[in-house]
């Protein structure tokens, strides 16, 4: 029989982390996470899913070099998953040198003990659709040129480029997956698609509150979570190492998941959304579109589900 294989998750408590997890331990992997203080986080995204008794966690500070090393000599393990960091965009604007530091230093702080220790692992690294910025409406793929127009966009740019960078000078089998939006019911209300949900629920169950957003034009391309992971498995099955776009190669507004939303609650939406100022960021990208051909060609993954059941799963709560 083959040995079972270690797996390493920086970031297991989000919802890529969680799904990913569960994934990995299907696959009769030895699954391992870190959060910043394992002691006390109560993991509960694992706990829906079921998984948390199944799971090694540990205390890690990425942007801390000896603390990598430390649990990386102590699980040795076979693939890192880095998972890690400030995920917000919004609040990237608010907290600028957390999400540069989180993002940019965690990832180096990894590619330097891979170097240093010497052992054949297998590293894939988050990247972001944010990147790309403003493509003019035309699908990115691997190829398109980065024009980030975010701090947030900035720090995964960054991390994207020592990913490359340590694959080329030292060989590493290091990866970055280039996530356009993935959604699912473990996104926490500060993301815009769980806001949307949740406010549109109480207001069906007889809330009189107004629901704020910024701007309805802009245009993303929305997936489903619980897939995008298993992408992020088949990057590093791979013979050789390389970055991939994920995407479901279809493109809503956000008046478009907010009508489709409120639909399912049998709400005209125009009579519960207000446009807030407030909520619209000092730059924005209109519309956000991928083209996943690559993943499909090389990885032979495909998204099966776009937008209109996302938003069903999601308020199922699947």
């Amino acid at each position: 029989m083959a040995m079972t294989k270690k797996a390493l998750i920086c970031g297991i408590s989000g919802q890529d982390g969680a799904y990913l997890s569960r994934l990995l331990l299907a696959k009769n992997y030895e699954v391992h996470g870190t959060a910043r203080d394992a002691q006390v986080t109560s993991f509960p995204n694992l706990i829906t899913l079921g998984t948390r008794e199944q799971i090694t966690c540990h205390s890690m500070a990425l942007n801390d070099f000896r603390s990598v090393l430390q649990i990386m000599a102590k699980v040795q393990p076979d693939e890192i998953y880095n998972l890690a960091g400030q995920s917000s965009v919004g609040l990237s604007f608010e907290q600028p040198v957390e999400t540069l530091e989180s993002v940019s230093v965690g990832t180096l702080n990894l590619l330097e003990a891979i170097r240093f220790l010497a052992r054949p692992v297998k590293l894939y690294s988050a990247g972001s659709s944010e990147c790309f910025g403003n493509t003019g409406g035309l699908a990115a793929d691997e190829e398109t040129p980065f024009r980030p127009r975010s701090p947030y966009a900035v720090a995964k740019a960054t991390a994207f480029w020592e990913v490359a960078n340590y694959r080329e000078a030292y060989s590493l089998f290091a990866c970055t997956g280039i996530l356009f939006n993935h959604e699912s019911p473990l996104r926490p209300e500060r993301f815009v698609t769980q806001k949307i949900i949740c406010a549109a629920r109480r207001i069906a169950e007889g809330s009189t509150e107004k629901l704020h957003l910024g701007n309805n034009a802009i245009a993303r391309d929305w997936g489903w979570a619980p897939e995008y992971v298993e992408a992020m498995w088949l990057m590093l099955q791979q013979p050789e190492p390389d970055d991939y776009v994920i995407a479901t190669g279809e493109t809503n507004t956000l008046e478009d998941f907010v009508r489709e939303v409120f639909s399912l609650f049998g709400l005209d939406w125009h009579e519960h959304v207000i446009s807030d100022p407030s909520l619209l960021r000092p730059s924005e990208i209109m519309t956000s579109r991928g083209n996943p051909a690559k993943a499909l060609d090389v990885l032979g993954w495909k998204a099966r589900y776009s937008m209109r059941e996302v938003v069903r799963m999601m308020e199922a709560g699947l």
